[in-house]
């Protein structure tokens, strides 16, 4: 067992979750998203107390946090320059610039293990709600 599996958790919920959102999203005709953190003091991985879905790469930019890192599992359809649709699942790292070091070291060690355990197909690194823009080029959208 690796390290990172030792140190940060999901629960049995967290990971339903992880799973349901992948199956549902994956012949979706719409962008859908949510947000996980990492909970400080249990090192648990999971999603805000609501449960938001998010429909727009602007909603998801309204609720990042200024100075916290976040993990943002994205299902974002669209078509491809040969016309044909596609559905991309992938995660974006939110990395804000101004984050403290102990915060870009607890999710920097977990990121492997979110992306395995999320099973994105790409992972996107972005430092700020701005770099939401550019998502639909870096998935190859026409």
């Amino acid at each position: 067992m690796s390290g990172e599996a030792r140190l940060y958790t999901f629960s049995q919920e967290t990971k339903d979750h992880l799973r349901k959102f992948r199956l549902g999203t994956s012949r979706s005709s719409s962008a859908q998203a949510v947000i996980y953190f990492i909970d400080k003091n249990t090192k648990e991985i999971r999603q805000d107390e609501e449960g938001t879905v998010y429909k727009t790469l602007e909603e998801i930019g309204d609720d990042l946090p200024d100075h916290s890192p976040r993990f943002v599992l994205l299902s974002y359809p669209l078509t491809l320059p040969s016309g044909r649709l596609s559905v991309p699942y992938v995660m974006l790292f939110y990395m804000p610039s101004t984050c403290n070091s102990a915060q870009r070291m607890l999710y920097a060690g977990a990121k492997e293990l979110m992306r395995n355990t999320s099973e994105v197909t790409k992972i996107i690194d972005i430092e700020s709600a701005e770099d939401l823009e550019e998502i639909p080029a870096k998935l190859g959208a026409a």
